[in-house]
C-alpha cells in the first residue's frame, strides 16, 4: 500500500541522488560552464574560414581576441564571447561573418513538438539552440515540459514554479481579467457591471507585478537565455482548467504569445520552444505562439503512427481555438492559427538499418518535401551527450576519438543548416515591426 506520503519520500531520496549526479556532470559548484573552443573549431566549424587565413588576420591585429595558448603553443582556445567579438569586427574577402537576419523583424519562434515521448524534442531543441548560438544568433529557449530536460541540460535546477510557463500563464490570467473588468466598468457610464473575481490564492502570489525579464534566466552560453521549467509546474494542466472556469473568456492559448509580444523585437533572434509530450494547455500555448512547427520523430512504425495521430489531434485542437475568433483578443497573432512552415525531422536514424530506410521512404511519400533532407543519426557520441546532459557542441572532442565526435557533430550541423534555411525563408515572410 502506497500513499502520497510514500511518493513524497521517494522523491526526497531521488533529489539526493540528483545532487550527486550534478556534481559529476557539472563543476564542483554545481554550475554548468561552457568550454572554450580550439582555433581549429573556430576557423573551420564556427566561422567557416581558412585556418591559416584566420591565424594571419589575428596576428596582424593584436586588438582582436587572441585566446588562451596551450602550454606547447600549438593550439589557441577561445571563449564564445571572444568568438563573437571576432565575428563582429572581422571581415573576410569583404564579407561579414555575422549571421543573416531579416531587417525589421521580431525574433522568429519555432516549436519543437510531438506528443510521442522519446521523439527527441529536447535533444533537437538543445542542439539547435547551441548551433544557433555558435552561428552568432541570440537565442531564447522556452521549456514547456515539466520534465525540465532542457532546463537541466542548460544547467538550471533550482527553479520555482512561479518563474515557469505556469507563472506566465497565471500572470496573464490576472492581467487579462483586470483588463476585462476595466473594460466592463467603462462600458456604461455611471453603472458598474459585474466584475470577474479571482481567488486570493492566485492574485496574492505577486505575479501581477513581475516584469517580463523576471522569467528569463541566463545560461552558461552568453547568448542563450531560457525560461525554465520544473517538476512542480506539472500541475499547470489542472490549474489552467480551473483558471478557465474562473474566467471563461480568458484566451488561455495566447498567454505566452502575449508575453513574447512584450519583449523588445530585437532582444533575440530565435525563440525555441521545447514542448511536452502531450496536447494540453502548455503545448497549445507553444504552438499558437510559434511561427514554425518542427516535428521530430523516430524512424519506426509506432513513431510514424504516433506522429500521424499528433498532427490530427493538433488540427482538431487548433480548429476548436478558431471558435474564439472575433470573441477574445489573442495578442498580435490572429485566428485561425497560421504557421509559416511545418517540417518533419527524423531522429535516432541509422542509415544502415533497412527498417529505418523503409520508414524514411514512407515519411517522404506521405509528407513529401515537408520531411527534412537531413535526419539526425544515432551515434555513440549522441548517446553520450544525452547521458551527460550536454550537446555534442559542448563536449570537448578530445574526450573521444575525433572521428566519433566529428560524425555526430556533422549530423547535427547538417540538420541545423537545413533548419536555418527554412527559418530564414519563413522569417522573411513575417510582417515588419512598426
Amino acid at each position: 500500500m502506497f500513499t502520497h506520503d510514500d511518493l513524497a519520500q521517494m522523491q526526497a531520496q531521488s533529489l539526493k541522488m540528483q545532487s550527486w549526479i550534478r556534481q559529476q556532470t557539472f563543476s564542483p559548484e554545481l554550475e554548468k560552464r561552457l568550454r572554450r573552443f580550439s582555433s581549429w573549431e573556430v576557423a573551420e566549424l564556427i566561422l567557416q574560414v581558412n585556418q591559416s587565413t584566420l591565424r594571419g588576420r589575428l596576428a596582424a591585429d593584436p586588438s582582436l581576441p587572441q585566446g588562451l595558448v596551450e602550454e606547447d603553443g600549438r593550439q589557441r582556445w577561445y571563449a564564445l564571447e571572444e568568438i563573437n567579438e571576432i565575428r563582429r569586427k572581422l571581415k573576410v574577402n569583404r564579407k561579414s561573418l555575422m549571421p543573416p537576419r531579416p531587417a525589421n523583424k521580431r525574433a522568429f519562434r519555432v516549436a519543437i513538438s510531438n506528443f510521442k515521448g522519446g521523439a527527441g524534442k529536447s535533444t533537437v531543441a538543445l542542439h539547435f539552440a547551441h548551433a544557433a548560438a555558435l552561428d552568432g544568433y541570440r537565442v531564447l529557449c522556452v521549456d514547456f515540459d515539466p520534465q525540465a530536460t532542457l532546463s537541466h541540460s542548460m544547467g538550471l535546477s533550482d527553479v520555482t514554479e512561479e518563474f515557469t510557463v505556469w507563472g506566465i500563464m497565471a500572470r496573464d490570467l490576472i492581467r487579462e481579467t483586470d483588463r476585462m473588468n476595466a473594460a466592463m466598468h467603462g462600458a456604461e457610464s455611471g453603472s458598474a457591471l459585474p466584475q470577474r473575481k479571482l481567488p486570493e490564492a492566485i492574485t496574492g502570489m505577486g505575479l501581477r507585478d513581475l516584469r517580463v525579464t523576471d522569467f528569463i534566466k541566463p545560461t552558461s552560453w552568453p547568448t542563450i537565455d531560457v525560461i525554465p521549467s520544473c517538476a512542480n509546474a506539472a500541475f499547470v494542466e489542472f490549474a489552467s482548467a480551473q483558471y478557465r472556469h474562473l474566467n471563461p473568456e480568458w484566451s488561455f492559448f495566447a498567454a505566452v504569445s502575449r508575453y513574447l509580444d512584450a519583449l523588445p523585437p530585437d532582444a533575440y533572434d530565435l525563440v525555441i520552444f521545447d514542448c511536452p509530450p502531450a496536447i494540453g494547455y502548455q503545448s497549445m500555448n507553444a504552438v499558437f505562439a510559434a511561427d514554425m512547427l518542427y516535428i521530430p520523430s523516430g524512424p519506426g512504425y509506432w513513431e510514424y503512427d504516433s506522429t500521424t495521430s499528433f498532427i490530427g489531434q493538433l488540427s482538431e485542437a487548433l480548429a476548436d481555438l478558431s471558435g474564439f475568433e472575433g470573441v477574445v483578443p489573442a495578442g498580435t497573432l490572429q485566428l485561425p492559427k497560421v504557421f509559416q512552415d511545418v517540417r518533419f525531422l527524423l531522429t535516432r536514424y541509422e542509415p544502415g538499418n533497412e527498417l529505418h530506410r523503409a520508414m524514411r521512404s514512407a515519411f517522404q511519400k506521405v509528407w513529401e518535401d515537408r520531411v527534412t533532407d537531413n535526419a539526425i543519426e544515432m551515434t555513440r557520441a549522441v548517446e553520450q551527450s544525452g547521458r551527460f546532459l550536454s550537446s555534442i557542441y559542448e563536449i570537448d572532442y578530445r574526450e573521444m576519438t575525433r572521428e566519433t565526435w566529428r560524425r555526430a557533430r556533422t549530423s547535427f550541423d547538417r540538420a541545423y543548416e537545413e533548419f536555418r534555411g527554412h527559418v530564414l525563408t519563413a522569417w522573411d515572410q513575417l510582417e515588419d515591426e512598426a
